[in-house]
Order: structure tokens, then sequence, then C-alpha cells
């Protein structure tokens, strides 16, 4: 019976503490401490189960996300969150699918710990303020307030951006394909940015490039670089949007896009092999 009731509540923490962290692999290490804080506790002192495994898994994902923001200092080149493979069911909440998509979850890592809490709980799985600020170890007050700021930052970087859709990417990587420069600049905005994650083993731009321009041309230059017969593209659901899921010369590449007014205004590249193994291996949460 116990066990039942952290199996139903399973997927919700695991969906909380990847949007938390960005990581499939700390998000499951997580879920597993609670499900042992869970194992030792004392039932009967334990009026609402699900608030109470909210509450230990927002604090434990707390603790992950500060030491895995002091690992951030020393990563090399940009980091972007790990893909997974699908997303929410379409039973899901419209919160919920957008709060999974990668140009979402890299909105949330410019919070800090407890506003990136704060925020998810109050304003994506709507708990009350009194499980948040039991959760953060803040009153209802001050929990209120955070989540206003968090809310509004969240508003304006998002700005209209969306998860591109499969024929816009469709188009952009047809282009691309074609070594056409012009018909990609005319896909993209005019405040493109494309971000690559390559981690210490894979080669990768160190810094965001920025402009129609210079997009262009390094999605050129790195289509060209596909041309032996092993090599793979498909477009797949990543997080709960399109993405172009390659192989070349035996390694992984997710891109995924943010559009704004139908145009491209966000492309992230992520390369590094150990993000990328959970794309095999779907992942059931909310």
């Amino acid at each position: 019976m116990d066990t039942d009731v952290f199996e139903d509540e399973r997927p919700r923490l695991l969906g909380l503490a990847y949007r938390m962290l960005g990581s499939i692999t700390d998000a499951e290490d997580v879920v597993q401490d609670a499900w042992l804080r869970w194992q030792g506790a004392d039932r009967s002192t334990i009026d609402n189960p699900a608030a109470w495994l909210t509450t230990v898994t927002s604090r434990l994902g707390l603790d992950r996300l500060r030491a895995q923001q002091r690992r951030k200092e020393d990563y090399v080149g940009p980091w972007l969150p790990e893909p997974m493979a699908g997303g929410p069911g379409p039973e899901e909440r419209a919160e919920l699918a957008e709060s999974l998509t990668l140009g979402f979850l890299t909105v949330l890592d410019r919070l800090g710990p407890v506003e990136r809490a704060v925020f998810l709980l109050a304003d994506v799985f709507g708990e009350p303020f009194p499980v948040v600020a039991r959760a953060v170890g803040k009153s209802e007050e001050a929990c209120r307030q955070i989540a206003s700021r968090a809310r509004r930052r969240v508003r304006e970087e998002r700005a209209g951006a969306q998860a591109a859709d499969r024929a816009l990417l469709e188009k952009l990587v047809l282009a691309t394909a074609a070594g056409d420069v012009d018909a990609v600049i005319g896909l993209l905005a005019p405040e493109v940015v494309l971000v690559s994650d390559g981690g210490p083993h894979r080669h990768a731009a160190r810094h965001p490039v920025v402009g129609p321009e210079r997009v262009a041309r390094l999605l050129v230059n790195l289509a060209a670089r596909w041309n032996d017969d092993n090599d793979t593209a498909h477009f797949a659901e990543v997080n709960g949007a399109p993405a172009l899921v390659m192989r070349i010369a035996g390694a992984p590449l997710v891109l995924t896009a943010d559009r704004v007014d139908n145009r491209v205004a966000t492309i992230r590249v992520c390369l590094n092999p150990a993000k990328l193994a959970a794309l095999d291996r779907p992942v059931r949460l909310v």
C-alpha cells in the first residue's frame, strides 16, 4: 500500500525534480532519495502523503541544484538542459507541457535555486502556498513575493517565444542541408542566437553565436560534415516538442529551436554524449 502511494506520485515527483535540475540523471537520483526517506518515515505522522513527498523532493532538489550550480562554474562552454525523449501525455495541463520544453528550462536555469523551486511549485504544479513555504523553508508571504518576481522574469525572458513546430524545423533543415545560406537566413529572426553544448569532450562553439549570417553559415558548415553513409537524421519529439536527432561519425546530436513570429529565434545544439543517454529510454513524468 505504501509502495503504491509512492509509485502513484513518482511521475509527478520526477517531473518536478527534472524541471528543477534540467537533468534526468540528477532527477532520478533525487526521487530515489525521496523514496528512501519515505521508506524510513513514520507514516502515522503524515496526514498528506503527496504534500509530504513534494516537500521532501523539493528540499532534496534544492540541495542538488546548489551543488549543480557549483559544477556549472567549471563547465566547458555553454550549459544546456539534458534532453529527454517524449513529453507529458495529452491529458496534462498546458503549463506542464510548456514548462518541459528546452527553451523554458533554459529560462528557469537563470533563476536562483529557491526562486526556481517556488515558481515551479506555485505556478507550474499549482501547489498551495502553505506547501510551497514548507518545501523551501520560507514564509508564505515571502513565497508569494518570490513567485511574483519569478513569474515576471519568466514572462520577460520568453517574450512570446514558443517551441518551433515541425514544419518550420523541416524548412530550416532542408535549407541547411542544401547549403543555401540565403534561404537559411530568410528563416531566422534578426536577433537569432545559436547555443551549442559539447561539454569537455566534444567540439562546439564555446560562446553563443549571434545574428542570422553567422548562425546560417555555422549551420551550413555543420551540415557539410554529414557525408557518411552511416550518418543518420530523423525528427523526434524531445521534451514535448519537435527536434532533429542526428548521428554524425557515430556521435549523437540533438537540435531544437524556438520561434518568434514564425521565424527561428533560438537554436540549441546538444552534443555532449553524457546528456543524450536519456533519449534512448523514454521516461514517464508529468
